[in-house]
């Protein structure tokens, strides 16, 4: 049996939910309890890679092995990833092909892999929940995404094993999990303010059928950035206080750390103390921050979101009073400000009855019963992020499809030629909402040729692009005279080409097995060393429960044991576990009787 689930692949957390009575759950890591697995992966000197939970409680110690906000990198050139990296505990490197890589232990891997190895973890943790293997699923990106940094999403997607039955916006995956798909007619914003993107979408919604009317947004905007600012605040309040200490990798972490956790107090509390103290950099520091102090930082950002939600309502026709919900989505809508401001805006209470972290998640869930036909009457129209459109002569850009079209889409525009007797035309393909060709992004070239030689300005070519419901573009090229045509897929990239993500699947499958062995054995030492300590201590509490030819057995199963954690055979290690086990046991079960028996004596069954 196989699952398909939903995922929210978050810049700071993410994770991953099922449908399952009626409504979207989020699974919890059956090891640990927790839902939320944090967006973070560390390299490990034995080759192996730490995500989630394990890798954020170490990230201050561990500054330079940590990768946090790799979302934020997500379809971008190694120039536009250096610019973004500003803060953050890693670097960019340019290996000469055009994709930026991070170092994760030993290797060098692209944004893609690395959001693959917290799909992995996502994937894992569903299927070990479940009990059957998930191989399918929705996965949510944000609204303002554009064509590469989706393309990006489905690399890391199939990379982690995944096939993306459908890459979902994130605010439509809000109106799901809120269940607002029920009201029989309205209108819906959703303010999204995560970790690192924010985006607001406007939606109508009618029978069960929603349509995304505008959307926008800034995918370098959102919480990180609140963290980023309260940090350099308290790094600037403990050098004015008198604090010494050099401003390492280390500290600049910990800043952060304590920035993140005190945001997170201060959402309840007015005050809290903040600690900083990192000896080896010289830095002990302790100090206040009030809830004022806060907001007072965090209300550019925040106020910066509410100038992008005035450009989606006027992109959608609407004004706030032609809304009938305001739904709140991301992390960091906890904040009273947040919920105050995004009040006075939109002239209405938000509705935020569902955990912020988790309605993406829930949403996606719904999306893929919808998929499955476990659920039934909601039908989803998304738009286009961003415009497409064409070079003209002069290097303007002609828009064909303009940003916020419903999909699936298709337009058709008419052109000439510049020059007498020109057989042949150059269609350049671009993407994005600037005048000039070079300031956007390219997509695609080709050339119709044919053209019958005519004087310039009387051939008619006709250019048809055609967008379907999963984004992808088809430009036909029609010389109107002679019918003569040439089309093309435009199917975008995250940078990586099929070879590329071909070879990081064969990689995969070859490092896998050596990734899981060396996980494994790390296992089984701990595991071991554990035992070791744990028959060490019940022998020793009472050493008259074992006779001279037990304890000889004891000690002889316990250093055979020691002697095999020291050696790179996991299996060895388990055996010798087991073997330990079957001696050890019954004694530690004679201690376990005679503690009982003693904690009964001179009582009666009434424990008086």
């Amino acid at each position: 049996m196989t699952r398909m689930v939903g995922i929210d692949l978050g810049t700071t957390n993410s994770l991953v939910a099922i449908f399952r009575g009626g409504r979207g759950e989020v699974l919890a890591d059956p090891a640990t309890g927790s839902r939320m697995c944090p967006s973070i992966v560390r390299g490990e000197t034995d080759s192996t890679v730490t995500v989630g939970e394990a890798a954020k409680r170490d990230r201050v110690a561990r500054a330079r092995d940590t990768v946090a906000s790799i979302k934020r990198m997500m379809g971008k050139s190694v120039a536009e990833a250096q610019a973004l990296v500003e803060g953050l505990s890693y670097a960019i490197s340019d290996v000469g092909d055009g994709v930026p890589r991070v170092r994760v232990g030993d290797r060098l891997l692209s944004p893609p892999e690395i959001s693959a190895l917290i799909l992995k973890e996502l994937k894992d943790r569903a299927s070990a929940a479940l009990g059957v293997s998930v191989e399918r699923a929705v996965i949510t990106v944000p609204a303002y995404f554009d064509d590469r940094e989706r393309q990006a999403t489905r690399d890391a997607a199939r990379l982690a094993g995944l096939k993306v039955a459908r890459l979902l916006s994130e605010p439509t995956a809000a109106c799901l999990a809120y269940g607002l798909e029920k009201i029989p007619s309205g209108k819906i914003a959703v303010y999204d303010l995560g970790g690192g993107t924010f985006d607001v979408s406007i939606l109508k919604v009618k029978d069960g059928l929603f349509e995304v009317l505008a959307i926008n947004g800034d995918t370098r905007l959102g919480g990180d950035d609140i963290d980023a600012a309260i940090a350099a605040r308290l790094l600037e309040r403990a050098k004015l206080e008198g604090a010494q200490f050099d401003r390492t990798l280390r500290v600049e972490e910990a800043a952060r750390t304590a920035a993140e956790n005190a945001k997170i107090a201060l959402s309840a509390d007015v005050e809290v103390s903040v600690t900083l103290d990192i000896p080896e950099a010289g830095l002990r520091w302790t100090g206040t921050l009030t809830r004022d102090e806060v907001e007072s930082i965090a209300r550019p950002v925040i106020e910066r979101t509410l100038k992008l939600s005035g450009r989606a309502l006027r992109d959608s026709g609407l004004a706030t009073s032609d809304l009938d919900a305001v739904a709140l989505v991301g992390g960091s809508t906890r904040m009273p400000l947040v919920r105050q401001r995004v009040e006075a805006f939109f002239g209405m209470p938000p509705r935020s009855d569902l955990d912020p972290d988790e309605v993406v998640a829930m949403g996606a869930a719904i999306q893929a019963s919808v998929i499955t036909g476990e659920s039934r009457g909601i039908t989803l129209l998304d738009v286009s992020p961003l415009s497409l459109g064409i070079e003209t002569m002069g290097g303007v850009v002609a828009k064909i499809i303009p940003r916020n079209s419903t999909l699936p889409t298709a337009v058709g525009m008419e052109f000439t030629t510049h020059v007498d007797g020109q057989r042949a035309v150059l269609v350049h393909v671009l993407q994005g909402e600037r005048e000039l060709a070079k300031d956007n992004r390219s997509l695609a070239r080709f050339e119709l040729r044919g053209i019958a030689p005519a004087p310039a300005g009387i051939p008619r070519v006709e250019v048809i692009f055609t967008l379907d419901a999963n984004g992808i573009l088809n430009v036909l090229a029609r010389d109107k005279k002679t019918g003569l045509a040439h089309d093309v897929d435009v199917r975008p990239t995250s940078g990586l080409t099929d070879e590329m993500v071909e070879r990081m699947l064969i990689e995969g499958m070859t490092l896998g097995a050596a990734d899981l062995e060396a996980r494994l054995l790390v296992e089984a030492r701990v595991e071991g060393e554990k035992l070791l300590r744990q028959s060490r201590k019940v022998i020793a509490q009472d050493p008259t429960l074992i006779t001279p030819d037990e304890a000889s057995q004891v000690d002889a199963v316990l250093r055979a044991l020691e002697v095999t954690i020291g050696t790179d055979d996991h299996r060895a290690i388990r055996r010798a576990m087991e073997t330990a086990d079957a001696v050890t046991v019954p004694v530690a079960q004679r201690l376990m009787d005679r503690n009982i028996a003693s904690f009964l004596t001179g009582k009666n069954v009434d424990g008086d």
